[in-house]
């Protein structure tokens, strides 16, 4: 029994030590940044390096959103992700039904290769686009762009999750009278619900954490936050404090989200990844 004990034991100190060991370095570089945004300049110049401030400020947030209108770059963030997931989901939800129904694997595979292609194979043609339509600088070219990104997610990860589904439930629904879309409303998307939210989290972490066409198709007052980070960096120096506080200011919400809702995330992969197998 202690033996039994012992080796219980030694397996979770091991699962322990291997987990910190991998998030050890992002969680090195989170704690860097947060020493910098704590720092006034002096200390962040120092040398050799302080990691502890001797007098930790907050002026490097409030400096952020003073010289750089970071409020707005927030609400432009949050009106750009929360409409992109949003659309994302009344389209890539009912998509993924149909491929997964149909067994559309060329379709699905087309969606991969959507969601691995860089972004920047679409950004010329679509800046184009939005020029000759007048919309460059307005929210409007970056909430569409943003689809290109959390529809295919949206999509890849409803299959897995509709292709499990056991069939006898619609095909009920369907032989009492139900539509397809009645079967898919109220049979499909209930058991789908863990899905649904991982592909929504998801999309909103990836459309939150875009920068390539935010830099590129926003104006000066539409830019979102991790062009607002870019735009603190000056050609005179480096502001390592400011740099930092805007860093954990974009980084902020997308953390909190993940993990407020990492049960509900392992839960739904973890589902998704039986039921399609």
């Amino acid at each position: 029994m202690n033996a039994h004990r012992l080796r219980r034991w030694l397996n979770r100190l091991g699962l322990y030590l291997s987990v910190g060991f991998l998030v050890s370095p992002a969680l090195l570089f989170f704690l860097w940044m947060a020493s910098l945004a704590l720092k006034n300049e002096l200390d962040n110049t120092a040398y050799p390096p302080v990691f502890i401030p001797s007098e930790p400020t907050l002026a490097n947030f409030v400096d952020v959103f003073e010289k750089n209108d970071f409020l707005t770059y927030t609400i432009n963030s949050v009106i750009v992700s929360f409409t992109a997931t949003g659309l994302a989901l009344l389209l890539g939800v009912p998509a993924g039904y149909g491929i997964a129904k149909s067994k559309a694997t060329k379709a699905a595979a087309l969606i991969l290769i959507a969601r691995v292609t860089p972004g920047l194979s679409y950004l010329i043609p679509l800046f184009l686009l939005f020029q000759w339509l007048g919309l460059i600088g307005t929210l409007t070219p970056l909430i569409i762009t943003h689809l290109v990104i959390t529809v295919p997610i949206v999509v890849w990860v409803m299959i897995g999750f509709f292709e499990g589904l056991p069939g006898e439930l619609e095909e009920a629904a369907l032989v009492d009278g139900a539509t397809i879309w009645q079967a898919f409303l109220h049979v499909a998307m209930p058991l789908a619900r863990p899905g649904i939210t991982v592909a929504m989290i998801l999309s909103f972490i990836f459309s939150w954490n875009n920068f390539i066409f935010g830099v590129v198709l926003a104006g000066r007052s539409t830019r979102t936050l991790p062009v607002a980070v870019y735009n603190v960096l000056t050609f005179e120096q480096i502001s390592w404090g400011p740099l930092a506080a805007a860093a954990l200011i974009v980084t902020a919400p997308v953390l909190l989200l993940t993990l407020l809702m990492q049960k509900e995330i392992v839960a739904g992969l973890t589902a998704g990844g039986v039921k399609g197998g």
